[in-house]
């Protein structure tokens, strides 16, 4: 990476990450493509094309400017960068998904996908909308990530995507669509971050965290499939 302006290299990141969430809102917004299928073959896409770009090793980022690596590292009172910009984003998100009319329209598209459509919402364009937003997030959690550890390397962030799934479920998201909210989420997140955080510290191997992930997620979304079986044999009686 040495010549390379890292704040072009940083705008090219995120074009090329929200061109390639725009992509998979296309294919499974206008083509019907399982969205499940086409997230896991964009993943692929992408760190196959990370692996070629790097020859699959780190790369150094010890010339980078200072203000780049204060992103990362860097404090406001204290408070780091990072968690600042989280911070910012999750109680904005959360509130414009709770009283923003056009984000409004994500959970009726989620919830019932057919009665959203006949009641005139575009739903093409609500999950090519979803999508694009979703991959522009990605690409600042990993510049921040980036400039955080001063090293590029393309297995970065492989094997979280269980994490992020159990975070989301536990946090009261629902694999069925139409349910959830950031700061569920987010208290999902932090639960699953205390859970580990706790093995580390009763020195239970780090190779069980993957395993109770996974117990938890299959658990939550046990409850969850048995929440909606039991509300559907309500709305049937009534």
């Amino acid at each position: 990476l040495a010549g390379v302006n890292i704040w072009l290299g940083c705008l090219i990141a995120i074009i090329v990450s929200t061109l390639c969430g725009f992509v998979s809102g296309m294919f499974i917004g206008k083509v019907g493509i399982n969205p499940f299928i086409m997230t896991l073959g964009m993943m692929g896409i992408a760190r196959g094309a990370a692996y070629v770009a790097t020859q699959g090793s780190p790369q150094s980022l010890s010339s980078v400017p200072d203000a780049f690596k204060f992103l990362g590292r860097g404090n406001v009172i204290g408070i780091p960068i990072i968690v600042l910009v989280f911070t910012i984003l999750a109680i904005v998100g959360d509130y414009l998904m709770r009283n923003s009319s056009p984000l409004r329209k994500v959970f009726f598209t989620g919830s019932n996908e057919k009665a959203a459509s006949l009641s005139g919402i575009n739903v093409s364009k609500i999950k090519i909308g979803v999508y694009t937003i979703t991959a522009l997030l990605s690409s600042v959690a990993g510049l921040l990530t980036l400039s955080r550890f001063g090293v590029a390397t393309p297995t970065a962030g492989a094997g979280t995507e269980m994490r992020v799934i159990s975070a989301a479920v536990i946090g009261g998201s629902s694999l069925n669509g139409g349910e959830g909210t950031i700061f569920g989420t987010v208290l999902g997140v932090i639960l699953l971050n205390l859970i580990n955080n706790a093995l580390v510290l009763l020195k239970v191997s780090v190779y069980w965290q993957d395993l109770i992930s996974g117990v938890i997620l299959i658990t939550a979304v046990t409850i969850d499939h048995i929440s909606h079986n039991r509300s559907k044999v309500k709305l049937i009686a009534k």
